[in-house]
């Protein structure tokens, strides 16, 4: 948990927002960064109160070169709840409407074939050791692995501790995800396998509180270290990346879970009404409407099922392309 030297005006309405969203059960690990770059960004601007003025929001917002509209939206939004809590204090602060930025282009997920997935498992595994980052070899295998196994999002990857993977019943507890749900996730019995192996090599001797995928330094392994590694195994895989926001993305690996299950199943004739709601149950997603949207991802890319598909829930799946719902 990161703890920053707020120093501007605003400090005190900062650090009381921070304990307010800890205290509510959320992880918010992520926003003191942001709200620590505009706490510098007030100071620089010359705030002389503790006051968030229109004049303020818009020199924030401006887009700086090279930004995604992703970031710019997110430093946006962490602004946003701010002037948000400072009003509930009963005290003014201009909130920026919903919807002053553009939006955001949709994008479409990319999903790996099977033949893909196999050389993107062969890259993982043949990661070799690493001064740097000692456990790198140990660690990416399995990393990638549960990404696509569990359909785990890279985010409760990282954040797994000893203590959340039950090797004897070969389930993943998932603490604190998206929309702060809890949530147990059953592994295949070969990821189980994987999992005894690596705790007894990596984690012998460490205590049930330390992260399975450590840094060096203790903490969870970074995202950009997972998606350093991602890019490298894409490349070393012959796998065409289309560049910064074109992907594929290394979300992909949990829409490609997703939209094999139901390949799987229809193939299979399970029926789908009783199998999406555990899909849906097992990926944690808030509501259907975000599950449903993997059956058109999966009648698109493989015709040979789009009839069953269809007959099954075309009353009910949304068209491909536009927005993807899931992002995180």
């Amino acid at each position: 948990m990161n703890d920053f030297n707020y120093q501007s005006p605003l400090r005190a309405y900062i650090k009381g927002m921070i304990r307010e969203k800890r205290s509510l059960g959320y992880q918010y690990d992520s926003s003191p960064r942001i709200l620590y770059k505009f706490d510098q960004f007030c100071l620089q601007y010359g705030c002389a109160d503790a006051s968030i003025t229109k004049k303020l929001i818009f020199a924030w917002i401006q887009r700086k070169p090279n930004e995604s509209l992703a970031t710019l939206h997110n430093r946006a939004s962490v602004v946003r709840q701010l002037a948000l809590y400072i009003t509930r204090l009963g005290v003014q602060a201009y909130v920026l409407p919903k919807d002053s930025l553009p939006k955001i282009p949709g994008y479409t997920p990319y999903i790996f074939s099977d033949k893909e997935m196999a050389a993107l498992f062969k890259q993982a595994d043949a990661c070799h050791y690493c001064a740097e980052v000692p456990l790198r070899h140990r660690i990416m295998p399995l990393l990638f692995r549960l990404l696509y196994g569990c359909g785990l999002r890279i985010s409760e990857a990282r954040n797994l501790r000893l203590q959340d993977v039950d090797l004897d019943a070969g389930v993943l507890t998932i603490v604190d995800g998206k929309f702060n749900k809890d949530r147990l996730v059953p592994m295949a019995p070969e990821n189980t396998r994987r999992c005894r192996v690596y705790r007894k090599d990596v984690l012998l001797f460490s205590d049930e509180n330390a992260y399975f995928f450590p840094a060096p330094d203790g903490q969870a392994i970074s995202k950009g270290n997972a998606y350093k590694n991602f890019r490298r195994f894409l490349w070393q895989a012959r796998i065409s990346h289309g560049g910064w926001g074109k992907g594929p993305r290394l979300h992909d690996i949990r829409h490609t879970f997703a939209v094999h299950c139901l390949r799987q199943w229809v193939l299979q004739g399970k029926d789908l009404a009783a199998y999406l709601p555990i899909l849906k149950t097992y990926l944690g997603h808030d509501s259907f409407r975000d599950t449903s949207h993997y059956l058109r991802l999966t009648a698109e890319l493989y015709p040979d099922i789009t009839a069953k598909v269809d007959r099954a829930f075309g009353h009910v799946i949304p068209s491909i392309g536009g927005d993807d719902h899931e992002t995180d």
